[in-house]
């Protein structure tokens, strides 16, 4: 793994050419008030609403909006979130989002996501699904740079294709990585990209085996990671559909996994969530309620 740190777009460096040139960039401080967003700017069909605080001013639970509900060719998608110390910020989805067939000049359809977690701070990226409709021309890039004692739960869960309808990923392109740094340092970095010269890993034994639905949920550093925290994960894992499977990398827990249904991927993801959290960051889970509608 290369430790040279990506280039990321900038709001300035957004293509010109994007049907839709969106960007929200977040900032959230602390003060007697709890976790406050202080700043949003953003341009494009690309919002959030203002925050909720069902676990106390301390935890500022965020939906991020985005009305189209999906990508097309030529959109380009650019979320970052900047916290400041001490501040504890959930970021979720109302729903699934989509990347729709590209056109027939196969323009890129293009989300970046950058997330700036300093010390003693805590960040949850729980979005729902991402689904990529047949013949898609996506690139997925997920970035967090974290600081000191940053802490970091996020996932993510693509769908490729529409089984529910039988249909495949068909001839669709996607680039996805989700990359960790802590003070600069690259401590993790997973990518999956399907093209016409890695079709086969749709079905291969060293990929996707014939599942439509991958997911990755990461959390970490831990100072510790308790063996019974391990073993209540891998109980989840194998109690569940599909083939799901968790490991320690360094500091960080990593679980992987491949399902036919991401609904019941969802309700593995979220499972494990109730674990990682107060392992984590001392905090019984609090599932935001938008997640119940």
């Amino acid at each position: 793994m290369s430790a040279v740190k990506n280039a990321l777009p900038s709001m300035e460096t957004i293509s010109p050419a994007s049907q839709w040139q969106a960007y929200l960039t977040l900032g959230f401080t602390k003060s007697v008030r709890g976790t406050v967003l202080k700043t949003c700017d953003h341009k494009g069909p690309l919002y959030v609403q203002k925050p909720f605080y069902p676990e106390g001013k301390d935890t500022a639970h965020v939906y991020l909006l985005h009305p189209p509900g999906g990508l097309v060719s030529g959109d380009e998608l650019v979320i970052e979130s900047n916290q400041a110390p001490d501040t504890h910020v959930l970021i979720t989805t109302p729903g699934a989002g989509r990347v729709y067939k590209a056109r027939s000049d196969r323009t890129l359809q293009r989300q970046t996501t950058r997330l700036n977690v300093p010390k003693d701070a805590i960040m949850e990226w729980l979005p729902q699904e991402t689904i990529l409709y047949p013949d898609a021309n996506t690139r997925l890039r997920n970035q967090i740079e974290l600081y000191g004692s940053a802490r970091f739960i996020g996932w993510e869960i693509t769908c490729f294709g529409l089984p529910a309808n039988q249909l495949d990923f068909g001839t669709g392109h996607a680039d996805q990585s989700f990359q960790i740094r802590v003070d600069g340092r690259l401590r993790l970095r997973e990518r999956l990209l399907v093209d016409e010269h890695s079709r086969g890993l749709m079905a291969g034994k060293a990929g996707l085996q014939g599942n439509p639905v991958n997911g990755l949920l990461l959390a970490g550093p831990f100072v510790k990671v308790e063996e019974d925290v391990i073993e209540t994960l891998r109980s989840f894992c194998q109690e569940s559909d599909g083939l799901s499977g968790v490991t320690q990398v360094d500091e960080f827990i990593v679980l992987r996994s491949l399902s036919h249904d991401s609904e019941k991927m969802k309700r593995l993801f979220a499972r494990c969530w109730e674990v990682l959290r107060p392992a984590l960051i001392d905090k019984t889970a609090c599932a935001p309620r938008i997640w119940a509608t």
